[in-house]
């Protein structure tokens, strides 16, 4: 599964975290979405790929999962339309948001059309897509190749309102949607697992606020379970390793994710009562924890010594036996200064060599 072209160091570090045994220092794992960190780091550079490998690179980020658009302050208000000539979505916050949903009543949940992707779309456009993020990014970063399970996919489709509503108003239609999102899905994972391109994959669907999850763990179970396991299945089967991602507090339905598959958690938000000091004695050995260094007022907010001293706690809870890779609480999202990520980046290197003191 090592790609022939990775650092055999880099391969060696995170290997040997993933196997809860501590290796020479703590992989980072990041997500960059950051206009400021590329032109630091890639000046003049046009090409998106191009300047976040050089941003990866430069600041030693060892594992990552793609990287955000990272648009300019000037682009801030642009609207996209679709082909009627209505908006679709806003750039707010240097961020792309939606504005308009595809599904935005009951009745129109009833003539949506559900069609599972195709297998040609998997092995013609997914698959070397992946292949090629992973050429970029070697020697120094191991791209994660990932998808959603389909869940977030389908709640996006109508926003969570609609969503809850459909739950109550209009089930058979909302799963008629869900399964069909899941074949998707599961035809991914079975590529992948096949492929065997990495030994790890991600899989991204938020399903948790920073205090509690959007919805019931008794509606998680009968719907976003099984479409989660159904794809941790045949990649479990050949040997990779599911990072399972979801904002916000997952802490009543840990259990549940392990059993569907996933064997790494991210992005621990501290914000949200992901708390390392005790997510790490609870599991470790049985999950690999990433991330959990603040990205929502910590990195954006506080100080180069804020940054400092909270990463070297995340280091002291959560490095010791290995089992953890360190990032941030989901992204370096676009309002973090620059001197921040490069003194938390600065920090692990430092201060990440076992035997963390």
């Amino acid at each position: 599964m090592k790609h022939p072209d990775l650092d055999p160091a880099i391969w060696q570090r995170v290997m040997t975290a993933a196997q809860f045994q501590e290796p020479d220092r703590v992989p980072i794992w990041d997500f960059l979405d950051n206009r400021g960190v590329l032109e630091h780091f890639a000046p003049g550079e046009s090409d998106l790929l191009a300047a976040n490998v050089k941003a990866y690179h430069s600041l030693g980020i060892d594992m990552c999962r793609g990287f955000g658009s990272s648009f300019a302050v000037a682009q801030e208000g642009t609207v996209h339309v679709d082909e009627d000539g209505k908006p679709r979505s806003r750039i707010s916050g240097q961020t792309q948001w939606n504005v308009r949903r595809a599904i935005r009543s009951l009745e129109d949940l009833k003539k949506y059309e559900a069609t599972p992707a195709s297998r040609e779309w998997v092995h013609e456009s997914f698959l070397p897509g992946q292949r090629r993020m992973q050429e970029a990014f070697v020697p120094h970063t191991m791209y994660i190749p990932g998808h959603g399970c389909g869940f977030h996919a389908a709640y996006d489709l109508m926003g969570i309102q609609l969503f809850s509503y459909a739950v109550y108003d209009g089930f058979a239609d909302l799963q008629r949607i869900l399964d069909a999102h899941m074949q998707t899905c599961a035809m991914v994972a079975e590529a992948a697992a096949k492929e065997k391109g990495c030994p790890f994959f991600f899989i991204g669907d938020d399903i948790a606020y920073k205090d509690k999850l959007m919805f019931s763990p008794a509606l998680l179970r009968r719907t976003f379970i099984p479409m989660l396991a159904a794809m941790c299945k045949p990649l479990n089967q050949a040997g990779i390793r599911v990072i399972f991602h979801s904002d916000g507090y997952l802490m009543p339905i840990i259990d549940d994710l392990i059993e569907a598959g996933v064997s790494g958690i991210n992005p621990l938000e501290p914000i949200a009562g992901m708390d390392l000091a005790v997510i790490k004695p609870r599991y470790h050995g049985r999950l690999i924890l990433v991330g959990g260094v603040d990205c929502s007022q910590l990195l954006p907010l506080g100080s180069v010594q804020d940054v400092e001293r909270a990463t070297i706690q995340a280091l002291r809870t959560a490095g010791p036996g290995g089992g953890y890779f360190i990032g941030s609480s989901s992204e370096i999202t676009p309002a973090t200064p620059v001197e921040n990520v490069i003194a938390f980046c600065r920090t692990v290197h430092q201060h990440g060599r076992y035997p963390i003191r």
